[in-house]
């Protein structure tokens, strides 16, 4: 029999495990263990002080929001607290969560709301006579993360409410990532060689919180609103009909909101979701079931932490045991060696499991992860297979460590790893393993923009060894390219053509299309007009570059580093050879159309994304700038325009619409 210190002890333990896990999750975006595992905890410290009533503190995380403000980021107070929900994980915890219900509010009358519990990131937003005025995160529950521009980037947020029916609102919702996106920025983030999200959930919670706008608005960001917060002299009657308001004034609502009468039609819907969640494109983890009258919801109220009128009901996380038969090294494209670990097959999730990412040299040692391991897995947000723990009441005494190897296991060049960073890199730009993502991202519109070289065209070039690296696309011949499956002698000749055109590509777009680590089109920009050529750029220190502007020490050192190995060294002299150019040469701007008159873009184009527009715009002589001064000669505007708009009005700035863009960049031209 414990004692009741003993049982203290054991409640601090708990509670100091559980605000640290808080911190991984809410402030750094970056948990350590499951969802489930998290659950545990809680459960087990609600159970405890349920049993111990006398040892609960003001300060336990069961008596406050969780979630902390960060100071980099300005706040916002939320007129009603956004309160947190009570767990259930069986349909007995809903039914105690019903006949409560029925106890206090003195009836069996009561009809319930069930919706879909969304993994994202929650928010409120406020509107004033119906224009969007300030975005937060739930944050303590009393004052949220000011994430107003940030909101605006998504273009499902209404910025203006037709007709509204109320002078102020607040209305709540959870900001997601689909499956899809998340997928491609994983995918982009991996050819980057930057750490990967581990799921939906924390990719859109670190979008939303980014500084920059700009980051937030390439994420691919979406919506769900599900209610309302403080509305001044609400007249709805049931949650249902607030619902229908946001339909109303075009929030996204979720199309699978159901009435339902008793709990027994409730756990129907929960089980019905448990059984589809994977045919969605979002993540959900549960169910939510609110009570539908506003006014049983009010006589219900809340506790300091919970809703009393709301319960979710979590759907049971997939996770399998399997042991580890291997650990092998995958490189990317900038050289990332990352880890993998090969797995005994084992279905999770309903997919067949053989492999799991490991991240990174310190990811594996932080979990003791050896060859040979018994270990729990899951998919990650559905997708990413992960190694959650290790068994180690498993193991034989035959596991073997894990080193990271000291060269690329592929190509042999010098394995490095810069200090202050957890990803290990092949330094060897022939590196075979790195070619094809190398070859790819060369040969892009953005790079040296290859007309016909594709994915397709590059696999069949490497295995047919007709090249080795980039360089070697100057040396194809006629002949090469018939030997290539669907190549006749047109697209053989368009495709050569294509190559011999990129030889003048403009210096910055030759030095991004290489893939040094870090620079991207505008560092690739800076150097350019700072070095003027590759040999100039390759001859620079360490200490010479970071006294550049917007070259940071990170920066610096990925182009020492690239310009130190031999084989890199060897590719340029290769480029220089085949006539690609590696000097900077200035150009008088052409004359055109737009010669001299600077512009600035706001909102959503129909007929050209913001690069397209930006290119067409330099291209025929004029130039392009972020914000509007009163050097600006037009601002064009786009759907659901920004500030830029609004300040181009004050400093009677000519706006153009895009049909009065587009006749001014073809002038002889008709749209109709």
């Amino acid at each position: 029999m414990e004692t009741l210190e003993q049982i203290r002890k054991k409640i601090d333990k708990l509670r100091e495990d559980i605000r640290y896990h808080d911190y991984r999750y809410y402030v750094l975006d970056n948990p350590v263990i499951s969802d489930s595992e998290y659950d545990e905890l809680m459960r087990e410290l609600i159970d405890l002080e349920n049993k111990y009533p006398e040892l609960i503190t003001p300060d336990s995380p069961t008596q406050r929001i969780s979630g902390a403000v960060r100071e980099e980021i300005g706040t916002v107070r939320h007129r009603q607290k956004m309160l947190s929900l009570q767990n259930a994980f069986s349909f007995q915890e809903l039914k105690e969560f019903a006949d409560r219900v029925y106890r206090e509010l003195g009836t069996r009358q009561v009809e319930f709301v069930c919706e879909l519990k969304f993994d994202g990131s929650a928010v409120s937003l406020s509107y004033e006579n119906g224009l969007f005025m300030a975005g937060a995160t739930r944050g303590d529950g009393e004052t949220g993360e000011d994430v107003t521009a940030n909101l605006k980037t998504i273009g499902s947020v209404p910025l203006r409410i037709e007709n509204p029916k109320y002078e102020f609102m607040e209305v709540r919702g959870e900001v997601y990532m689909p499956i899809t996106a998340f997928e491609k920025l994983n995918r982009e983030r991996e050819k980057e060689s930057l750490p990967l999200f581990a799921n939906p959930r924390n990719a859109a919670a670190g979008s939303l919180r980014q500084l920059a706008p700009r980051i937030t608005a390439s994420r691919n960001l979406d919506i769900f609103f599900y209610g309302l917060g403080y509305v001044s002299a609400l007249q709805e009657k049931t949650h249902f009909d607030a619902l229908q308001l946001l339909k109303q004034y075009r929030f996204r609502v979720s199309p699978y909101v159901e009435l339902k009468k008793t709990i027994d039609e409730v756990w129907d819907y929960c089980q019905k979701w448990e059984a589809e969640q994977r045919q969605l494109d979002y993540e959900v983890d549960g169910a939510v079931i609110k009570v539908n009258s506003l006014e049983q919801q009010r006589i219900l109220a809340e506790t300091t932490r919970n809703l009393r009128w709301a319960i979710a009901y979590k759907f049971p996380g997939e996770e399998r045991t399997t042991k580890i038969v291997d650990i092998v090294v995958n490189v990317g494209r900038t050289g990332a060696m990352t880890p993998l670990a090969i797995l005994e097959p084992v279905q999770v999730s309903g997919s067949r499991v053989s492999r799991a990412t490991l991240h990174n040299e310190d990811e594996i040692r932080r979990k003791d992860v050896r060859i040979g391991d018994t270990v729990l897995v899951h998919k990650a947000g559905e997708v990413i297979p992960e190694i959650i723990k290790v068994i180690p009441e498993k193991r034989t005494g035959q596991e073997r460590p894990f080193r990271m190897p000291e060269r690329c296991p592929i190509c042999g060049a010098l394995a490095y790893r810069p200090e202050g960073e957890a990803v290990t890199r092949c330094t060897g730009a022939a590196c075979p393993a790195q070619q094809f993502e190398k070859l790819l991202h060369f040969a892009s519109r953005g790079a040296m923009d290859i007309d016909g070289l594709g994915p397709a065209v590059i696999t069949q070039l490497l295995q047919r060894n007709l090249i080795k690296d980039v360089a070697d696309l100057y040396t194809l011949r006629f002949e090469d390219l018939l030997t290539l499956d669907n190549f006749k002698e047109k697209s053989a000749n368009n495709l050569l053509n294509a190559i011999e055109r990129s030889k003048d590509r403009p210096f910055p777009r030759v030095l991004f299309a290489l893939g040094i680590r870090h620079v991207g089109e505008h560092i690739a920009d800076v150097l350019a007009e700072e070095f003027g050529s590759i040999d100039e750029l390759k001859k620079a220190s360490l200490e010479e570059l970071s006294m550049v502007r917007e070259i940071g020490p990170k920066i610096a050192e990925s182009i020492v580093s690239f310009f130190e190995e031999k084989s890199n060294l060897e590719l340029m002299e290769k480029l220089k050879k085949a006539g690609v150019r590696l000097t900077s040469v200035k150009e008088e701007v052409k004359a055109g159309p737009l010669a001299g008159k600077n512009f600035v873009l706001t909102g959503r184009l129909e007929k050209y994304s913001r690069g397209d527009a930006e290119e067409l715009i330099k291209a025929m002589g004029g130039t392009v700038s972020s914000s509007v001064s009163k050097n600006t000669d037009f601002v064009v505007v786009g759907e659901e325009p920004g500030s830029k708009y609004d300040k181009a009005l004050k400093l009677g700035v000519t706006i153009l619409t895009e049909e009065e863009f587009e006749a001014m960049l073809y002038p002889t031209t008709s749209f109709t």
